[in-house]
């Protein structure tokens, strides 16, 4: 018998989610001394129906679909028992009994930072999400987030591009991505990052399971980055989870006639540390690992920090110096800035930091 397929059983037992799940783990010390119970014993943990389900066993071909896709090379499932299964889950009150892996399940155990917002993110707002997450894996955080649309896919695709990678944890099986559109990200991360769901493989997009997956989201970070955020936003739901937890949480400030900005502008509020560079929120964590990867040299060679001399210079002064478009000069001057390299200036001018 696979040394899995006991916590497989208990998984796969229709209506038995995970809190009915730990607090059998808790009586009887194992999925193996849970199903070898009774009724009796049982039933002063679940209900009848949870009983009747957990005695008759799981969908033999659910069971054999998920020891199948074990076998293949990149998934794996974590359990509690696991000496790799991160300790900052267990901080929290309700942390997943199993979690479906595939990719680099070593990145559970590294330092993580959370970065969530808005799906219908603004391009300024993606861009934001983006440089901070890269910065911020280069500066050796894991970026975690949900693999939505927007902000979470502008989180991952930076942290994808720094050393430290991205985790994305998901509200569906690992076989049902969601939205389609995340698709191939959801293959890059698989390949160079990590997916991570609590729910078996099949469970469809049930909007009650995306909440759920926001508690793990801030349970594995030390801190949580909102970067937009509508005032309904289920972005503060997970802001609000890691408050509860006693993580960390940062929202980046925005305009005052932008309904994505009226989220993080009540976080801020309520005692949320306003961010303005990636610095703010290492300095806030204390964090003092550097990575240095090949692409990003201790002392950059850039053509824009080439130009960019001591005296404040113009956007369309430096467009003219180094022939990149503006869209392409804004986004790198916003990189530049998150790495501490230029600061911006009144009026829209821009000079170089020593």
């Amino acid at each position: 018998m696979n040394a899995l397929d006991p916590w497989l059983r208990l998984a796969l037992v229709p209506g038995v989610g995970n809190t009915s799940l730990i607090r059998l783990l808790t009586a009887f010390g194992s999925p193996e001394a849970v199903l070898a119970s009774g009724r009796a014993a049982l039933s002063a943990h679940l209900t009848p129906a949870q009983c009747d389900a957990l005695l008759a066993g799981p969908d033999p071909a659910e069971l054999d679909a998920a020891l199948a896709w074990l076998d293949q090379p990149g998934n794996s499932l974590m359990t509690l028992a696991d000496a790799d299964y991160p300790k900052s889950l267990l901080e929290i009150p309700d942390p997943p009994a199993m979690l479906y892996c595939k990719g680099r399940r070593e990145l559970l155990g590294r330092a993580c930072l959370g970065i969530v917002g808005s799906r219908n993110a603004t391009p300024q707002g993606a861009r934001d999400a983006e440089a901070f997450a890269h910065v911020l894996s280069d500066a050796g955080l894991t970026i975690v987030s949900g693999l939505a649309l927007g902000i979470d896919a502008a989180a991952h695709r930076g942290g994808l591009m720094g050393a430290a990678s991205s985790i994305g944890v998901i509200g569906t099986g690992l076989d049902r991505i969601y939205p389609a559109k995340n698709k191939a990200l959801a293959h890059q991360l698989a390949e160079s990052g990590l997916v991570v769901s609590e729910f078996p493989l099949g469970t469809p997009p049930v909007a009650g399971n995306f909440p759920r997956r926001n508690r793990i989201i801030s349970g594995l970070s030390r801190g949580v980055l909102v970067v937009e955020a509508a005032p309904d936003s289920g972005s503060l739901i997970t802001a609000r989870v890691a408050t509860e937890q006693g993580r960390e949480v940062f929202a980046i400030p925005g305009s005052i006639h932008s309904p994505v900005s009226r989220g993080c502008h009540a976080l801020i509020k309520q005692g949320a540390k306003l961010v303005e560079s990636a610095a703010d929120i290492l300095d806030e964590l204390a964090w003092q690992q550097r990575l240095t990867p090949p692409h990003h040299p201790e002392t950059p060679s850039d053509p824009v920090l080439e130009v960019l001399g001591d005296a404040p210079t113009t956007l369309d002064s430096l467009a003219e110096r180094t022939g990149l478009t503006l869209d392409a000069l804004s986004a790198k001057l916003l990189t530049l800035e998150l790495e501490g390299h230029i600061a911006t200036l009144p009026g829209g001018r821009y000079q170089k930091l020593h």
